[in-house]
């Protein structure tokens, strides 16, 4: 697409300066990898233009500390230093959401998952953050741990100006209805195929 136009011409009734500067819902799905690595690119696009980063991790260990989260916080430090970009938090799904004060047992995935989805619906309510990442949240969707419908009703209800990026495998339907961004990663071929385990730097 050239720079700066557009396939055709929006019928929607607003400026352009409101079109480029409405929330959007953004899902990235499919069985390919990248879907997590492009929803923490936008997460560092967002830090860069000095907004607040809201990063959930639903399915992943908050044991395992990966590559972007080590960085993004990083510049949340930078953030409190300096005033540099934007504030940045980064929690994870169990004992990583700060604001429990139990333990953090995984003994009870679906509890967690609806702490942590409650958690999401107050700051959206409270606009607390500019972007949103809920990384691998279709799985607690199609687990039947959050209600879809709900996820759907929040999401096109929020107030202010909050953008929220979906990763995971089968995003629901209703979901993919109000996505303003829906990318599909394709798998050709991975490592993972032919047995190999994940690389330093690569996977995490």
């Amino acid at each position: 697409m050239p720079q700066g136009q557009v396939p055709q011409t929006a019928k929607d009734g607003l400026t352009t300066r409101q079109r480029r500067n409405r929330p959007l819902v953004v899902v990235h799905g499919g069985a390919g990898k990248g879907k997590s690595t492009a929803a923490f690119g936008l997460a560092l696009r967002g830090w860069n233009q000095g907004w607040s980063i809201g990063v959930f991790q639903f399915v992943k260990s908050a044991k395992w500390r990966i590559g972007e989260q080590a960085a993004l916080e990083a510049l949340g430090r930078l953030h409190e230093q300096t005033g540099e970009g934007g504030p940045v938090e980064w929690h994870k799904m169990g004992s990583g959401w700060s604001w429990s004060r139990k333990a953090g047992s995984e003994e009870d995935h679906a509890a967690d998952a609806r702490e942590g989805w409650a958690e999401i619906v107050r700051r959206l309510a409270d606009e607390t953050h500019t972007l949103y990442v809920l990384d691998e949240f279709t799985y607690v969707m199609k687990w039947g741990w959050v209600d879809a419908e709900e996820v759907v009703r929040v999401l096109s209800e929020r107030p202010g100006y909050q953008h929220v990026v979906i990763t995971g495998r089968d995003p629901d339907p209703r979901l993919l209805e109000i996505a303003d961004v829906h990318t599909e990663m394709t798998k050709v071929r991975h490592p993972f195929d032919q047995g190999q385990k994940g690389q330093k730097g690569i996977e995490w």
